[in-house]
């Protein structure tokens, strides 16, 4: 009933989500965990309150029109998205058929393996390493018809300097390169700016973690209008509903909101990394709302089991690169105190393992 390719690949594994009456402190997928401005609900209340029986708007246009002001970019450069996630997939399927090469360092977001085996396209990966240093050369050398860069990169948090993917984007005269901006409103700085110069570079963007609305799945793609239209020609004509459009649309009108909260998680990111690194982790600096915490030599599997138990989900990786690792996503305070309650009584057996195979 389904093409070859798609009966022999391996489905995106999205991390663990609790059942109705499951009271589980959630650090596994990077939502916020603070609630998003108190405009989004009034607006959604007013959307439902009025013509669901109409169509949405096909190109977003208020929410759009809010995106334009709030970043400083022309109506016709932006496209709306069913999260960046439905982004991403218009990209692949505007941009790659059967044994087209993309391009990105690994290990990074799980979804572009997915996507890339969905066009069956030959999917170039990179290594990163220890350091999640992206290696630009290699990837200008590889000249994919499409390149993918998470900046900051999941799961280690990382960010690669704007400046290095506007060299970047020059090295790959024309061929696209997505800079996956998710974690963006977390770090320091952004690739906002390359548009001005590079007419090759698509930046995505979702509303789902600092705008604290991972539950209504709204993306947007910022690039030169000549690629707009390109995906416009593979986006469904109705992607997002007038309820979603209504809540982003008042979300990016408080952006004041956003950044309180922002400024609340890397307050606490900062406290994290130096308690899990006085632990003994390993932790690379963070420009993201979550952290990666490693243990080189074990396997935190039954570390990432025994927070399960204490009624805690981080997120871990059977991948061996990153079986020594956990990502943790930042949650309040008092949620973050609770994980390192749990983790004071199962660490030292993790580690007291490592030494004993050493």
């Amino acid at each position: 009933m389904f093409r070859p390719s798609i009966q022999k690949m391996q489905p995106y594994a999205p991390g663990e989500q609790p059942g109705a009456h499951e009271r589980l402190i959630k650090l596994n997928t990077n939502e916020n965990p603070y609630p998003p401005s108190p405009r989004v609900r009034r607006a959604i209340t007013e959307a439902a309150n009025a013509t669901l029986r109409l169509y949405p708007a096909p190109r977003a246009d208020v929410f759009v029109e809010r995106a334009s002001k709030l970043y400083g970019v022309s109506r016709e450069m932006i496209l709306a998205g069913n999260g960046s996630d439905e982004l991403l997939a218009m990209i692949f399927r505007a941009t790659l058929g059967r044994g087209d090469k993309v391009a990105y360092p690994t290990p990074t977001y799980s979804l572009y393996d997915t996507l890339a085996a969905i066009q069956e396209a030959k999917a170039l990966r990179f290594p990163f390493g220890r350091d999640f240093i992206v290696p630009i050369a290699e990837l200008a050398r590889a000249r994919a018809r499409l390149t993918i860069i998470c900046n900051p990169n999941s799961p280690s948090g990382t960010m690669t300097p704007v400046h290095e993917l506007g060299g970047l984007a020059k090295k790959l005269r024309g061929r696209l390169l997505v800079i996956d901006e998710a974690y963006v409103d977390f770090a320091e700085e952004n690739a906002l700016p390359l548009l001005k110069s590079h007419r090759n570079v698509i930046i995505l963007r979702t509303l789902s973690k600092a705008f604290s609305l991972a539950g209504m799945r709204l993306g947007l793609a910022f690039a030169h209008p000549e690629v707009i239209e390109g995906l416009l020609k593979v986006k469904d004509s109705y992607n997002l509903s007038r309820i979603a459009l209504a809540g982003g649309a008042a979300a990016l009108s408080d952006p004041g909101w956003m950044r309180r909260n922002v400024e609340r998680v890397k307050q606490t990111r900062a406290r994290v990394e130096a308690r899990l690194r006085r632990m003994g982790f390993e932790v690379p600096p963070s420009q993201a709302n979550f952290v990666l915490a490693r243990m080189p030599g074990s396997d935190l599997s039954a570390l990432a089991r025994g927070l399960r138990r204490a009624g805690i989900l981080v997120r871990y990786f059977s991948v061996p690169s990153l079986r020594d690792a956990l990502r943790i996503s930042i949650g309040t305070p008092s949620e973050m105190n609770a994980l390192f309650k749990a983790m004071e009584q199962l660490v030292p057996s993790v580690a007291g393992g490592r030494r004993r195979s050493g």
